[in-house]
Parts: C-alpha cells; structure tokens; sequence
C-alpha cells in the first residue's frame, strides 16, 4: 500500500510522461538515521520509469524532467530520489 506522497508522485508522473512502465518504492526505512529522514518515512524514493517521451534525451535531461515534474514534491516532503529514466528499447 502507498503512501499519499508515493501516489502523488505516481499520478503526476503518468499524467507528465504516459510511462509504459513506472516501478516507485519507498526507500526511506533504509535511511533510518541519515539527513532528511524523519522516521514519518515516504522521504526517500528509489523511481525507475519508462517512456516513449525520454526517447532522444540525455540522462540529466530525463532526471530534470522527472525533477521538474515533481518540482513540489522535491521542495518539501521527499529529500532523495533515486532516477532511472529510459525510454523504449533501450539498452
């Protein structure tokens, strides 16, 4: 079951890239004792998301979109997150 930070971060992610695979776990329990872990968790995010709209761009351009997509998120609740973004049929 997912969190109200983690399914705002899903919506905003399928409405801004039609992902053809998006996979977001909560990794705050693994932080446990590290800067921005409040123990509240749904503060660290390991994302891997795929999708026809990362075709042609580099890595940083992807995590900038992903970031920007998740602008408000990244500002307050969440303090890490983990990107892998691909577009299909990449290596």
């Amino acid at each position: 079951m997912m969190g109200a930070v983690a399914e705002t971060i899903r919506r905003k992610l399928e409405a801004a890239f039609s992902p053809s695979a998006l996979e977001l776990v909560d990794d705050s329990d693994r932080h446990h004792g590290h800067a921005g872990h409040t123990g509240a968790g749904e503060s660290h995010f390991n994302l891997r998301i795929e999708s026809q709209a990362f075709a042609g761009k580099t890595r940083v351009m992807r995590q900038r979109m992903v970031m920007h997509a998740l602008a408000e998120e990244l500002a307050g609740p969440v303090h890490a997150l983990s990107i892998h973004a691909s577009a299909p049929g990449d290596a």
